[in-house]
């Protein structure tokens, strides 16, 4: 007696067996590859295309590039040579519910197969997963929903996009997910941990359910606990790589980043009003005080959350807080120069990100008086509209700007746009990343200028210093170079209070954006240049008075001609200064710009 899901396995390894060659093929030279642009309609970046095969041949995979790489193509390109080499006739995609339209659109863009987006009541939506469609997307929720309906229906592949939505493997929606059957499947995810193995282990148990082992194996093997069980960290990651290496890829930003246009980031520091200032100091008086506490009780935690939620809106504008029109925003001044600079310029298609709509619609204003058009999607824009306001910004040369929350940003591509304007900066550094991905991404032709706006002296500019923390544990589990085994894991109570002591004026490691990087070095390359011209001028004007010496007869010196070069020593010593080496400095100021002229012009007949 064979099982039913031993039998699937079988198939599927015997599927995978006959597309191995296929896949060896390409991944020997992805760049090289007839199937660059032979298996889609545009063509497939090298390391796209090897990710397809990567995906084909394991049969069953986790993709869990960074965000803006193209998984989305990658996805239609793996369920394409499978229909190719496995004969596969029907892929289920499960989505968040802002980008079903968006799969749909990339789908008839990138291939020629149909597909059927599942909408309507449940006697509709049961008969849709019964279709002819090569494709069939759906969301999370209606899986829920219409469980037994998709059970029903024979999927060859399933594709998880956003799959880190089955991160919590106890919860419902995870357990139902990871019920359905298919030979083959693909998670798609730029962030498939953060700070947790947990996550993890249930997105890797949908593809399969036995490499990484039952739960209760898998956290023992890889916690760090102390006597009462408290979660410290994490070990033995270099095996739990080796286990994953065969299902999961994951390529960076950086990795590829010259497949990328070039991204610009300027950080735009804007003084506060004074009363944008009183607010901060009076939420962050609230914030240090609960820090303080050796212990933070339930109702301390919800004070918390409303101070810092107080303080960052009212570094937009004190009209968020309290409703008092016209409110106090100095950024709000800045964003309407910064806005009127930039429409002047030819091609500027402008994304402006911020948390809050009543920002946006305080924007809304500023953009009607620059009489600039203009697409707005929040999370009150209906599914169906979201895509058809992405259209309008994308092929109307004439709407320059598109306005976003982060709730209605998820999964859109904005390619059209070459800048992107971070009204307030998110408390997840993650977050600010997918903003900027949503333009700066694969399919991007142009370069990308990307502002960040800090009103100084507020939540906001501690808040920068917080933007370069690093998710040790996901670069651990989830880098195959790693050679790290173990990391240790702060409880999250200390990590939020060592976050909220940077937010209070402790010092931490804040990220130069590129802009500023570059102006530094280009400051200490000055400065080291400056340095040799001044000790090479020194040289010269030693050796050209000791030449003047000796042309000049010698003479015994007078008693007045000694006093003199006395009284010319002293004058000048009071002139001097001293580097580090102890050598005498001396500063010449010339009276103009001619005098310059001449001595360079003295200096080139001399040479020449």
């Amino acid at each position: 007696m064979v099982y039913p899901d031993a039998e699937e396995y079988i198939q599927t390894r015997l599927l995978q067996q006959r597309i191995a060659t296929t896949v060896a093929d390409i991944r020997r030279d992805p760049k090289a590859h007839p199937l660059r642009t032979g298996l889609l309609k545009a063509e497939i970046l090298p390391y796209q295309l090897d990710g397809i095969a990567f995906a084909a041949g394991a049969g069953r995979a986790v993709l869990a590039d960074d965000m803006g790489l193209g998984k989305t193509l990658q996805g239609i390109g793996v369920a394409e040579l499978l229909a190719r080499e496995a004969d596969i006739r029907k892929v289920l995609i499960v989505c968040p519910a802002s980008v079903k339209a968006q799969w749909r659109s990339e789908i008839l863009r990138f291939s020629e197969r149909n597909c059927q987006i599942v909408l309507g009541s449940a006697v509709q939506r049961a008969a849709q997963y019964e279709n002819e469609c090569f494709f069939t997307i759906c969301n999370y929720e209606q899986v829920l929903r219409d469980i037994l309906a998709i059970e029903r229906a024979k999927w060859d592949l399933i594709v998880l996009d956003e799959g880190q939505r089955i991160k919590n493997w106890a919860a419902k929606t995870s357990q139902i997910i990871k019920g359905l059957r298919s030979p083959f499947a693909l998670v798609l995810t730029g962030t498939p941990l953060e700070n947790r193995l947990d996550d993890l282990f249930s997105i890797v148990e949908f593809i399969d359910d036995r490499r990484l082992g039952p739960a209760f194996r898998f956290f023992h093997r890889h916690r760090v606990t102390d006597e009462n069980g408290k979660v410290l960290g994490y070990k033995d990651l270099d095996e739990l790589r080796e286990q994953l290496k065969p299902v999961l890829l994951r390529r960076t930003r950086s990795a590829v980043v010259k497949d990328l246009p070039p991204r610009t980031t300027e950080v735009v520091r804007i003084a506060p009003t004074d009363e944008q200032a009183s607010n901060d100091v009076a939420q962050m008086q609230i914030v240090s005080s609960i820090v303080r506490k050796k212990y933070i009780s339930e109702m301390d935690l919800l004070r918390l959350q409303k101070a810092l939620l107080l303080a960052r809106m009212s570094a937009d504008s004190t009209f968020l807080v309290d409703k008092r029109a016209p409110g106090f925003s100095s950024k709000l001044e800045r964003l309407e120069e910064l806005l009127e600079e930039l429409a002047a310029e030819e091609g500027r298609k402008i994304v402006l990100f911020s948390e809050w709509t009543t920002m946006l619609t305080l924007i809304e204003q500023q953009l009607k008086r620059l009489k600039l058009d203009y697409v707005r999607l929040d999370g009150s824009v209906p599914q169906k509209k979201r895509q058809l306001l992405v259209h309008q910004f994308q092929r109307d040369p004439t709407c320059r700007a598109f306005l976003a929350t982060n709730a209605g940003s998820t999964g859109l591509n904005l390619q059209a746009a070459n800048t992107v304007i971070n009204i307030d900066l998110p408390w997840n550094p993650a977050v600010l990343e997918q903003r900027i991905a949503r333009a700066h991404r694969m399919g991007q032709k142009n370069p990308v200028q990307v502002y960040l706006l800090v009103t100084e002296d507020t939540i906001e500019e501690k808040l920068l210093a917080t933007l370069s923390a690093k998710h040790d544990l996901a670069l651990a589990a989830l880098d195959m170079e790693s050679d790290v085994r173990e990391v240790a894991l702060t409880s999250g109570i200390d990590e939020l209070k060592q976050r909220l002591e940077v937010l209070l004026g402790a010092k931490a490691h804040a990220p130069l954006d590129e802009t500023e990087r570059q102006r530094q070095q280009q400051e200490a390359e000055r400065l080291v240049r400056r340095s040799r011209v001044a000790e090479a001028g020194g040289q010269l004007l030693a050796a050209a008075f000791q030449f003047l010496g000796e042309m000049i007869p010698q003479r015994e010196p007078t008693n007045g001609a000694t006093q003199m070069a006395k009284e010319f020593q002293a004058r000048f010593n009071e002139c001097l200064e001293r580097d580090e080496q102890g050598r005498p400095r001396l500063t010449v100021t010339l009276p103009n710009e001619t005098a310059l002229e001449n001595l360079t012009r003295s200096l080139a007949a001399l040479l020449g």
